[in-house]
C-alpha cells in the first residue's frame, strides 16, 4: 500500500497526522501539489510538484495509485477515479468514499456546481474542526490495521 495526497488543499493538521502513520507503518507517503511543498525529512515521505493547470496533481494520482492503495482528497471527481482502479480514499474529515457511495457524491457535488454556476449561494463547507482531524486519524488508522 502507498499513500498518495492531494496535497494542494488538504489541511496542515492531516498532512501531520499522515506524516506519523507513514513513519510508524513505514509505508510510502506521496504528497502532490502544484506548489512547492516542506515535508519531513523521512524515506517514507516525498512531495511531488506538478506543473500548474487544471487538474494536473489530479490526473498525476491518477495515474500513479494502484488497486490498495490509499488516497487522501476532497476532490470527489478524483476520489472516483481513483475508486475505480481499486484504491480506498478518504476524504480530510474522515469520510471513506467507496464504489458503494462515490455515484452518490458526484451527483451531489454535480448538483451543487449547478446551483451555483445559475447564481445561488449555496455556502462553503464548515471550518476543519478537532472533530475532522480525530475523525481522519481514526478513519486512517482504522484503514492501516485491516493492511497488516
Amino acid at each position: 500500500m502507498k499513500i498518495w495526497v492531494d496535497a494542494d488543499a488538504c489541511p496542515v493538521a492531516i498532512k501531520e497526522i499522515l506524516y506519523r502513520a507513514a513513519r510508524r507503518s513505514e509505508l510510502m507517503l506521496t504528497l502532490v501539489a502544484n506548489q512547492m511543498l516542506r515535508v519531513p525529512p523521512s524515506p517514507w515521505i516525498r512531495a511531488v510538484q506538478v506543473p500548474g493547470g487544471f487538474d494536473v496533481a489530479d490526473q498525476r494520482i491518477v495515474q500513479e495509485a494502484g488497486p490498495g492503495d490509499l488516497v487522501v482528497t476532497a476532490d470527489v471527481p478524483l476520489a472516483a477515479q481513483v475508486i475505480a482502479k481499486g484504491a480506498a480514499v478518504i476524504d480530510p474529515r474522515g469520510e471513506l468514499l467507496t464504489a458503494a457511495n462515490i455515484q452518490e457524491r458526484l451527483g451531489m457535488r454535480n448538483f451543487m456546481e449547478g446551483l451555483r454556476s445559475s447564481g445561488v449561494e449555496t455556502g462553503g463547507p464548515a471550518a476543519f474542526s478537532a472533530a475532522d482531524r480525530q475523525a481522519f486519524a481514526n478513519q486512517l488508522d482504522r484503514l492501516l490495521a485491516k493492511r497488516r
